[in-house]
């Protein structure tokens, strides 16, 4: 596939970028752990993981991250994840460093503390263009926040069955509440894959 000829990287600060690593490395993708300004270099893509998100703020502040990633962000995709795309977005009802980047608005802890952790089953029509499989996603969510609003310009991917909001697309930016480098499903990833080669 073209992601063979992709340099991705994961923001490497805290939380879960060992599971994108290894599931963009299934995939064939050369994959960089990035903690400092001058890794982005030469990255195709970037992807920002689940974790924390007022620590993954204050970590990338302390490393001088905010303005290169935001730099990169206007050039190249982004893929948050979780907390990941709490940073990425506009907005998250506090004061917190944000990339403000992608035109959206998440509620942080939105479904509860951890033990309020579940499962669900999501349709996301988007995944056909890189699958002809139609089974529904696999979506774990832990201590997840939610996409409570988006702005004109950015497209739903995915919502639960109340309609809330759990995935969106801003251009190359790319938005999930859920933490799909848990689940054995590549086609999350081989979406991002295909939004960093139409990029290049």
């Amino acid at each position: 596939m073209a992601g063979k000829l992709l340099r991705i990287g994961v923001l490497a600060l805290q939380g879960d970028f060992a599971e994108h690593i290894a599931m963009l490395r299934r995939l064939g993708v050369e994959a960089v752990e990035v903690r400092l300004a001058e890794q982005l270099d030469g990255l195709d893509g970037l992807i920002m993981p689940g974790g924390e998100s007022t620590t993954f703020g204050k970590l990338a502040s302390d490393f001088g991250l905010i303005e290169p990633l935001r730099k990169f962000g206007l050039q190249k995709p982004i893929w948050g994840t979780c907390a990941g795309a709490i940073f990425l977005s506009k907005d998250a009802h506090r004061d917190q460093p944000l990339l403000k980047l992608m035109d959206i608005t998440v509620e942080r802890n939105a479904f509860g503390r951890q033990v309020a952790s579940f499962e669900v089953d999501l349709d996301v029509p988007a995944l056909k263009a890189v699958s002809d499989d139609d089974v529904p996603f696999h979506a774990i969510f832990i201590r997840a926040p939610l996409i409570d609003s988006v702005g004109e310009g950015v497209q739903v991917l995915a919502r639960l069955e109340d309609g809330r909001i759990v995935a969106a697309q801003q251009g190359h930016w790319l938005a999930t509440s859920f933490h799909p480098e848990l689940t054995g499903d590549p086609r999350f990833h081989q979406y991002f894959l295909r939004l960093t080669s139409a990029q290049k």
